[in-house]
C-alpha cells in the first residue's frame, strides 16, 4: 500500500467516515425535494414545538408585556390538531404566568406521565411543568436555570437542559421532583460544559474582554462592502447548547448553533458522564473535549431544534438557512429542503411564486409524529430570513409578532422516535 494511501486510511479508522452530502444508501430512504405547507398560525411569537401520542402538536406564545406594566397576559399553551385551525385561546393545558419584561418561551416536552414542560429563559431562568389538574401553574418546576432553552427527558425521568444564549455551554440535570439550579445546586447538577467558541477572561485580570477563538457575528439587514467591513451588525452568536435528544442507547445529542455543529454525549450505567473532559485548561474542567463533536457542517450553520427518528437520524433546524438537514448515524450530512429563491428579490425570505404558505420562516423547532415531520417557525431576522418583513407571518406588520408551523406535505417512510425515549 502507498504512504498516501495507508495515511487515508489510517485517518478513516481514527475518525471515522467524514460527513458527506452524497445521497449514499443510508439516505435513500429520506424524502427527495419535499415541499411545506403551513399548518397554523399562531397569534404571537413561538420556538418550541412537541406534540402527544394522538397526533396533537402543542407550541407556547409570547405574549407581550405592556410597556411600563410588571406583568402582561399569560402566555398560552396552544394545542393544534391537525385540521390546523389557527389557534387563538389556549389548549387543555393553559397558560404560563407572565412577567416583566416578558415570557421568553422555548423549549417544550412532555414526561411519560403526560405532563407538560416549558423552558423560559427570562424570571432567571425557570421552568414550568404543567399538569391536567395544574393547568396554569404560579410555582416553577426548575429556577435558576438562566438561558434555558432545549428539554429532554432521559430513561431515569430526569430533565435535562442547557443556557442557550447565556453561551457559556453549561447542560443541567433535573431531578424529576424538580428544584434549583444555580446557586444552590438542589435537586439539579451542572453535568457537563460544551465548548464555547470565545474563551472570555476575567476583565479586571485582563484589563478587558479577551476572546481566544472565533467569534461569529450575526447580520440583520445591513451592507458587507468589498472590505468587509459590514454595518448594523447585531453581536455574536454565543449559542452552543440548543436543542437536545437522547436516543434509544441513551446517548445525548446537542445541537451547537455557533458551530453549526451536533455533539454527542455518552454516558455509563447510573447517568455517570463517559465522553471525556478537560482537554483545555482555559475552560472550567467539566467542559466537555472537542472529540466529542459528532458532526460539523456549514449546512448546519445556525442548528436550532433536533428531533430523532427510529432509524437515529437527526433532524435539524437550520434556522438562519431556512432549512431541514439530516445527520445519519453513520455521520453523512444531507440538505433535505431549503427555501427557494424568489426571483423578484434573489432572497429567501419570502416566495409569492411558490406561495409563502409553503415556505419556511425562520425554523426553529422539529417534531416528528409518527410519519409526519412539522416544524415551528419563530421568524427571526437573520440571514435567508432577513429581512422579516416578509413572507407569511410578517413580524414588521400591523398584527405584531406571530409564529407558524408548516408540515412535511409527504409522509416519512421512517416513523419519529417516541418520546421520552425509554
Amino acid at each position: 500500500m502507498k504512504m498516501n494511501a495507508m495515511i487515508a486510511a489510517l485517518c478513516a479508522f481514527i475518525l471515522g467516515p467524514a460527513p458527506s452530502s452524497a445521497w449514499a444508501d443510508d439516505l435513500r430512504p429520506l424524502p427527495q425535494h419535499p415541499t411545506f405547507t403551513t399548518l397554523s398560525i399562531t397569534q404571537f411569537a413561538i420556538e418550541g414545538l412537541t406534540g402527544d401520542a394522538s397526533g396533537n402538536l402543542y407550541t407556547s406564545g409570547r405574549a407581550p408585556v405592556p410597556a411600563g406594566a410588571s406583568e402582561g397576559p399569560p402566555c398560552p399553551v396552544w394545542q393544534i390538531q391537525s385540521t390546523g385551525i389557527r389557534p387563538v385561546t389556549p389548549g387543555p393545558y393553559g397558560s404560563v404566568p407572565n412577567r416583566a419584561p416578558g415570557c421568553n418561551l422555548s423549549g417544550i416536552t412532555f414526561d411519560g406521565d403526560g405532563n407538560l414542560y416549558i423552558a423560559d429563559a427570562n424570571q432567571g431562568g425557570v421552568i414550568w411543568q404543567l399538569t391536567p389538574s395544574n393547568r396554569n401553574p404560579t410555582v416553577p418546576f426548575a429556577t435558576g436555570v438562566p438561558g434555558t432553552n432545549g428539554l429532554a427527558f432521559d430513561r431515569d425521568g430526569n430533565l435535562w437542559t442547557g443556557d442557550g444564549t447565556s453561551g457559556q455551554g453549561r447542560v443541567w440535570r433535573i431531578r424529576p421532583s424538580g428544584g434549583t439550579c444555580e446557586p444552590s445546586f438542589t435537586g439539579c447538577e451542572e453535568v457537563f460544559r460544551i465548548q464555547p467558541l470565545a474563551t472570555v477572561l476575567n476583565p479586571s485580570l485582563s484589563g478587558g474582554v479577551t476572546n481566544v477563538g472565533r467569534d461569529v457575528r450575526t447580520l440583520p439587514p445591513g451592507t458587507i462592502d468589498a472590505a468587509r467591513a459590514a454595518t448594523n451588525t447585531a453581536g455574536s452568536q454565543p449559542l452552543v447548547v440548543n436543542g437536545l435528544a437522547f436516543d434509544r442507547d441513551g446517548d445525548l445529542f446537542i445541537s451547537d448553533t455557533a458551530r453549526g455543529a451536533i455533539w454527542k454525549v455518552e454516558f455509563e450505567h447510573r447517568g455517570t458522564l463517559k465522553s471525556p473532559t478537560g482537554c483545555d485548561p482555559a475552560f472550567t474542567p467539566d467542559t466537555l473535549c472537542l472529540d466529542n463533536v459528532f458532526v460539523a457542517h456549514p449546512y448546519l450553520e445556525g442548528a436550532d431544534g433536533i428531533a430523532l427518528d427510529e432509524a437515529g437520524n437527526i433532524w435539524v433546524d437550520a434556522n438562519e438557512r431556512n432549512a431541514i438537514i439530516v445527520v445519519t448515524k453513520e455521520r453523512r450530512v444531507a440538505e433535505i429542503f431549503r427555501n427557494p429563491v424568489n426571483p423578484a428579490t434573489g432572497l429567501r425570505n419570502s416566495n409569492p411564486t411558490a406561495g409563502n404558505n409553503h415556505i419556511l420562516e425562520f425554523p426553529t423547532s422539529p417534531f416528528v409524529s409518527g410519519t409526519t415531520f412539522c416544524t415551528a417557525n419563530s421568524d427571526g431576522d437573520r440571514r435567508d430570513n432577513s429581512p422579516r418583513a416578509a413572507g407569511e407571518i410578517n413580524a414588521g406588520g400591523p398584527v405584531g409578532t406571530r409564529g407558524k408551523i408548516s408540515c412535511m406535505d409527504q409522509a416519512l417512510t421512517i416513523r419519529g422516535l417516541r418520546l421520552p425515549v425509554h
